[in-house]
Order: structure tokens, then C-alpha cells, then sequence
């Protein structure tokens, strides 16, 4: 199969070396504003020059060349690039968010099946094996129906810092929220485990520590400057260098010798102090949701965290089910009787799967390529699947801003006018 590539940073990469090496599709062609990320794709497979666009208007004027496309550029650009892909009878693997607008992600819903075209949305924690053994056992009925859940996503306080301080994401008017662009994800979570859209929404959160007040006394406004860089977890020197060839060093410069990462700091967005940037995002955020199916769960969304991972607790008729995906392992504790026995408990250690997000984008790359191949409605995150995800994660940013429950039937009219 012929796939095109739009957007090649960290993403997009991943997504078409999976196609690319494991799955024996040609990418064909590339579209990236930055001439040395298209250089690294163009090299990388095998793509001519002339298939190598720095704009996406330039390559659908181009017809269509491929049999199926991938979009990852960046958020606000993702409605006008998928609706022209859908006209030209591309099948779709979309990076998430789908839109930061709702209203622009139930337009590309409806422009995909009016076209009978698919797309897959990169909610990769459905295919990870983590959450497949989870909602194998609440399938299974042992322990009964849910009743409420606890999720939790710790971003990891240098995650926070690279991608939601000084990175691409920091600032909402520029891309989306960071309960959207982030969490979405978390949401399509708790929908595919509750079995249910949800009908109430509530959110708190704030911008709390990431800001000038909190800058210390003496700093500077880049690393590279700052007198009191040694001082400071988030000096640049600290966060990208001891990394080097690894994410998140590799989105920092395309040079990653240490001279190439420290030349970068004194220019890139990366070398700036995480108290003195433009962000404005939340860094920490809780989300209360109310399913139909009666199910209550709570969110915690969280930058301050040493390690980057999500906890679970399901709380089930008959029993829990506790688990971290930093570890993989799950634990299942059947209720007792009274306070002097245990419980019957069980512990599983789910099976590690290579690749990035705990095998989850490989496991997407192969649902795309099989549904691509066929009609693809199945798919595990197909659009009509994946669009609830994104409507809640807008209900609580309208919730947090507006300080209101939002109903979540209503809201959908009042998009849908």
C-alpha cells in the first residue's frame, strides 16, 4: 500500500517507520514546512524529490498519489488537511486531537461518511496490553458491573516542562487545551471502560506553578543566561543532554551532539526558563464524569509527577481492579466478607509489547493498515468511535472556564446547529 506523510516530527515518523519497516508500505511522499525534517523523511523512505511538499495546499493540488495518508501535523491544521484528504478519497490515520474545535471534529465525522471513507484516530492506549487485559476482566463479568473508577495521568514534571511549558503545546490559543490535546486519550479510555457516553461533565484546574511569581530570584530568561541555572531542575543542560538521541532531546535539535543541543538552547523555545514562557495551559486539572449507564468516574490530570505513567482503580459489584502502567501489573482483589480476611486477590503481570506507549502505536499502525485495506469501520478508534472522547474533553475545559456542570446531550445540540 502507498501512504503519504503530512507532518514529519516525532509522530508522523513513528506512525510511517512502523509502515514502512515492519509492514512492507511505501511512503511515497511527505509534507512538512521544515526543510530538514522533510530531508531526514525523504532519505529515511526512499521518497523523490519531487513527492517532498513544504505545504499541504502544494501536495493535494498534486491529486492523489497514495492509497491512504497520515495526517500528524499540528492540531489547528488537522480540519482543513483531513477534509481535503476525505475529497480526494484518502483513508485516514489521524493524529489526535482530531480538532481542538468540537464542532469542527463532528464535521469531519460527518464529512468521512458521507465520503465512506475511514478514518483512525491515534488513541493508541486501546491497543496497548495494559488496558486490553483490563477491560478483558470487566468484559468478563468476575467481578461484576462497574460501579465508579479513579484514572489518574501523571505527565511527569520534565514532560510538563518540554511539551506543555516551553513546547509546541504550551499555549491553548495557539493549539488546544491540555485536557484535549493530551488527555483526550485518558477520555477515550474511560469511555471504551465504562461501555458508555457520558452525560455530565465537571473540571477544575488552573496554571498553578509554570509562571513569572514562581521564577526564582535572579533567574534569566533563557538557561544559557541564568545565574542560578545549577539550582534548577529544569535547566535545559539538566533536562536534554543526558538524553541526548532520546526523546524529548531529539525534538530540541536535529543535531544531537552536545555541541549541536547547546547551540540550540541559546535560539530554541527549549532553552527558555519554564517560569518566563508563553504557556498557559493547566498543569494540573480534575475532571468529574457521569456516564448513562449510571457509572461515576474522576480524572486527575497532573504535572507534577517524577515519572510519566497512569494509575486505575475500577471499583466494581464484586471487586476491584488496581493498576500502573509503569509497572504493567494489575491487581484484582475480590471483596471479603469482613475485616479480618483479605479478600481473594490476584495479581497479573501483563506481557511488555515493544515500541512506543507500551506497543500502542504499533498495535494502531496495524489496525489502520487492516481497515485501510477493507472498509476499516471497525477499528478500534475509527471516527464515530473516537468523537465522544473529544467532546468531553471539551465539556470540561467549558466547565473549568465557565465554573457550570455541562450537559452533555445539550452541548452536542448546540454544536450540531
Amino acid at each position: 500500500m502507498k501512504i503519504a506523510l503530512i507532518g514529519a516530527g516525532q509522530r508522523g515518523m513513528i506512525y510511517a517507520g512502523y509502515a514502512f519497516d515492519s509492514m512492507q508500505n511505501e511512503i511515497v511522499a511527505v509534507v512538512d514546512p521544515n526543510k530538514e525534517k522533510r530531508k531526514i523523511a525523504e532519505e529515511r523512505f526512499h521518497i523523490s524529490p519531487e513527492m517532498a511538499f513544504d505545504n499541504s495546499d502544494a501536495f493535494f493540488n498534486a491529486g492523489k498519489v497514495a492509497d491512504a495518508i497520515i495526517i500528524a501535523s499540528m492540531d489547528r491544521d488537522h480540519y482543513l488537511q483531513t477534509i481535503k484528504a476525505l475529497e480526494l478519497g484518502y483513508n485516514i490515520l489521524l493524529e489526535k486531537p482530531i480538532s481542538p474545535d468540537p464542532k469542527e471534529c463532528l464535521l469531519i465525522q460527518e464529512k468521512a461518511n458521507e465520503c465512506n471513507r475511514n478514518i483512525v484516530v491515534c488513541h493508541v492506549l486501546r491497543y496497548t496490553n495494559f488496558f486490553a487485559a483490563i477491560k478483558q476482566i470487566i468484559d468478563s463479568g468476575e467481578l461484576g458491573k462497574v460501579i465508579t473508577i479513579q484514572h489518574a495521568e501523571n505527565i511527569g514534571n520534565f514532560h510538563m516542562a518540554h511539551s506543555f511549558v516551553r513546547g509546541n503545546w504550551r499555549n491553548s490559543d495557539e493549539t488546544s487545551p491540555i485536557i484535549m490535546q493530551k488527555s483526550c486519550h485518558d477520555m477515550d479510555i474511560l469511555v471504551w471502560l465504562a461501555g458508555s457516553e457520558a452525560k455530565k461533565v465537571s473540571s477544575f484546574g488552573n496554571l498553578q506553578y509554570f509562571c513569572r511569581e514562581n521564577a526564582p530570584e535572579g533567574s534569566a530568561e533563557r538557561c544559557m543566561e541564568c545565574k542560578v541555572a545549577d539550582q534548577c531542575r529544569f535547566d535545559a543542560r539538566k533536562a536534554y543532554l543526558p538524553v541526548a538521541g532520546e526523546w524529548p532531546a531529539t525534538v530540541v535539535s536535529e543535531d544531537q551532539t552536545e555541541e549541536g543541543l547547546m547551540k540550540s538552547f541559546e535560539t530554541s523555545p527549549y532553552g527558555r526558563c519554564v517560569y518566563k514562557c508563553d504557556n498557559n495551559v493547566c498543569d494540573n486539572q480534575v475532571t468529574n464524569i457521569e456516564f448513562k449507564n449510571g457509572v461515576t468516574a474522576t480524572f486527575h490530570l497532573s504535572g507534577f509527577s517524577n515519572k510519566m505513567h497512569r494509575t486505575i482503580k475500577i471499583m466494581c459489584e464484586n471487586g476491584d481492579i488496581i493498576g500502573d502502567d509503569s509497572d504493567n501489573m494489575i491487581k484484582i482483589t475480590k471483596y471479603s466478607s469482613n475485616s479480618k480476611y483479605t479478600g481473594e486477590e490476584k495479581t497479573i503481570q501483563v506481557e511488555s509489547a515493544e515500541g512506543f506507549h507500551g506497543g500502542g502505536d504499533y498495535g494502531l499502525m496495524l489496525d489502520f493498515i487492516a481497515g485501510a485495506m477493507e472498509d476499516g469501520k471497525n477499528s478500534k478508534t475509527s471516527i464515530n468511535r473516537s468523537i465522544e472522547s473529544h467532546v468531553m474533553a471539551y465539556a470540561a475545559e467549558e466547565s473549568r472556564l465557565m465554573n457550570q456542570i455541562i450537559d452533555m446531550d445539550a452541548l452536542k445540540k448546540e454544536l450540531l446547529k
